[in-house]
């Protein structure tokens, strides 16, 4: 089994942090997978700073468990709701080409349905699908 983890992170404004790499297309909600070793709160912390700059300034909700089928028949993601600020603006890089927060009625052209789904999950509080 492998084992990832993904966020909704917010900033005081109500805004969304959104991230696009080089190497998918689309624009994704940060997050990745939990190394050997690694507690899921850990690899939490780790993704966040890597791909953001962002600090959490609350504990992180686990809001789902879902199986993700596109990456394999045994991949799972831990999703999490989280307030964050963000300690300086992400420059681009050989991983990140993007980021930044986004009001959610104003999101980038791009964004990847699964990151869809689930912002439309939070909006209306649940239910949570089974996959990702």
């Amino acid at each position: 089994m492998t084992l990832g983890v993904r966020a909704a992170c917010y900033d005081d404004k109500g805004r969304i942090f959104l991230v696009r790499h080089t190497y998918l297309p689309g624009w994704y909600l940060p997050g990745g997978g939990v190394e050997r070793g690694e507690t899921a709160a850990q690899a939490l912390e780790k993704e966040l700073r890597e791909e953001g700059n962002l600090q959490m300034t609350g504990s992180p909700t686990l809001l789902q468990c879902y199986l993700n089928l596109t990456a394999s028949r045994r991949d799972h993601v831990l999703f999490y709701r989280v307030m964050v600020r963000q300690t300086a603006p992400r420059a681009p890089d050989h991983e990140i080409a993007e980021s930044g927060f986004f009001p959610l009625t104003a999101l980038p052209d791009g964004v990847t349905p699964a990151t869809r789904r689930r912002l439309d999950e939070l909006e209306r509080g649940g239910p949570y699908a089974d996959l990702w």
